[in-house]
């Protein structure tokens, strides 16, 4: 009986091959077209004349790979235990939808690392002055990773630092050449998809600590002005990924996305959801973050449609903006911890922060969370801690429908809110332990506007403290 059964299903199955040979066929070539190929990279193992196609044949350096424009479905894989001196990586070529380029590892031991020393140098030039005329928005910038329009990409796995000396300059002289980990540009594909960069170790990236918005720091995505945006549209991200990643001791920023050109489109205190969403990037998630010791600001996004920054750590943001480091000017002399910059609906969860340091060494900012200009700013289920600017700020006239929700503050000090001239702040079901001597609200940023609610104010002075909070400008309700 068995026999008879097994012997009519191979009928079946041969009927069914022979009515489909064509179709089997095709899927099959199919298959191997998305394979795309696999490159092997190894320092250790790699030969100067070999084609990269096996681990046995891979090549030597980086420098082969920046010779190549990869395709769909291609692969390029480093192997681990390699160390690549005076190397970088700028990409050329896209994945598609569902068929990304995968820059990865491959074999056993430590990530392999690529140390670029002030190599993988080109000229950023944003196209035009930046929303400040005193930004700096051209020069040249050495990038260790670099993805300049090009899209459909994941990245995993890679330990990347860019230091060294800037030929005889002084850490801190104004014009220290700015240097990156990983940069995105989008520039002339309009929008740019599907970007992954995940469980990335880039540290000691010491750029310039005064250029805020040249690519500058550990991790940094901008959009440039487009050569012709009729014929390619306006140049930002979508579905741009940040997760898993540790960013430690970069200068100026931690992560960073993503400044543009097109800055002038969110002038208007209540930004439009169809203008954030043509000019500005869309689906950024940055998530499960660690980043410590970071000369300016840990992680800022800009200019985004509703923005997810969920799970992240920022450990001692705002090291180098102090009297002593942050000297030639004073021009741009503030850093916080994880904020947003003229976004739309950015929502910050689950983030913890503490540390921020230099309140009280010439960072006039150095809270925790920062709702700075923006639309719709959602503070939510975060932990903050020993900053030395305070907790939270909503900075000025375009801080517009922000909301402070479920956090908790411990023993951050200065004063823990800080209201600089802002329209409004709803603020409720928060927990705040002040320390002996600090105020709830900064004495000198205490003239916005707030609702304050159902929040517990725990003094741990052991004097009792008296602060006048009230004011036209805002309103109490239901506190303990």
């Amino acid at each position: 009986m068995k026999k008879r059964i097994i012997s009519a299903a191979f009928a079946i199955l041969l009927m069914v091959t022979s009515i489909l040979p064509t179709n089997i066929a095709a899927q099959a070539e199919e298959t191997v077209k998305q394979s795309g190929t696999t490159y092997y990279v190894s320092s250790v193992n790699g030969k100067e004349d070999g084609d990269g196609l096996t681990q046995k044949n891979a090549f030597k350096s980086l420098d082969k790979i920046n010779e190549i424009t990869l395709k769909p479905g291609d692969k390029v894989l480093l192997e681990k235990g390699s160390v690549f001196e005076n190397q970088f990586l700028h990409i050329k070529g896209s994945g598609t939808e569902g068929n990304v380029i995968e820059i990865s590892t491959y074999g056993n031991g430590e990530r392999p690392q690529i140390h670029t020393n002030g190599k993988g140098q080109w000229y950023q030039d944003y196209g035009k002055q930046l929303d400040n005329p005193r930004h700096k928005y051209q020069g040249t910038v050495s990038t260790s990773v670099l993805l300049f329009d090009v899209e459909y990409i994941e990245i995993r796995g890679l330990e990347i630092t860019n230091d060294g000396p800037d030929g005889s300059k002084a850490y801190n002289d104004l014009d220290v050449m700015n240097r990156t980990g990983v940069a995105g540009v989008a520039k002339d594909k309009g929008t740019l998809n599907h970007i992954v960069l995940q469980d990335l170790y880039v540290h000691d990236v010491i750029g310039n600590v005064y250029d805020k918005h040249m690519l500058n720091g550990g991790i940094y995505f901008i959009q440039e002005a487009a050569t012709d945006i009729d014929a390619t549209g306006i140049p930002k991200f979508d579905d741009l990924v940040i997760e898993d990643c540790h960013v430690e001791n970069t200068n100026r920023w931690g992560i960073g996305a993503s400044y543009t050109a097109y800055w002038e489109q969110f002038n208007a205190k209540a930004i439009d959801d169809e203008v954030a969403k043509a000019y500005g990037s869309t689906n950024v998630v940055i998530r499960n973050n660690y980043l410590k010791d970071i000369g300016g600001d840990a992680i800022t996004t800009m200019y985004c449609y509703k923005p997810v920054i969920e799970y992240n750590v920022s450990d001692g943001a705002a090291k180098q903006i102090n009297d002593t480091d942050y000297s030639k000017t004073g021009f741009g002399k503030v850093s916080a911890g994880i904020w947003p910059w003229k976004c739309k609906d950015a929502v910050f969860q689950y983030n913890e922060c503490f540390d921020t340091l230099n309140g009280d060494r010439g960072n006039n900012d150095a809270q925790a969370w920062d709702a700075d200009y923006g639309d719709g700013t959602i503070y939510q289920y975060n932990y903050s801690h020993g900053n030395t600017g305070g907790a939270v700020m909503f900075c000025l006239y375009d801080a517009y429908r922000n909301t402070f929700r479920y956090n908790i503050s411990q023993n951050d000090e200065k004063g823990l809110i800080c209201l600089p001239s802002n329209p409004d702040a709803h603020v409720y079901n928060n927990t705040f332990y002040v320390k002996e001597g600090v105020s709830l609200i900064r004495d000198n940023m205490n003239n916005g506007n707030m609702k304050f609610e159902n929040n517990i104010v725990y003094y741990a002075g052991n004097t009792p403290k008296t602060e006048n909070w009230y004011g036209a400008n805002k309103s109490w309700d239901n506190n303990l």
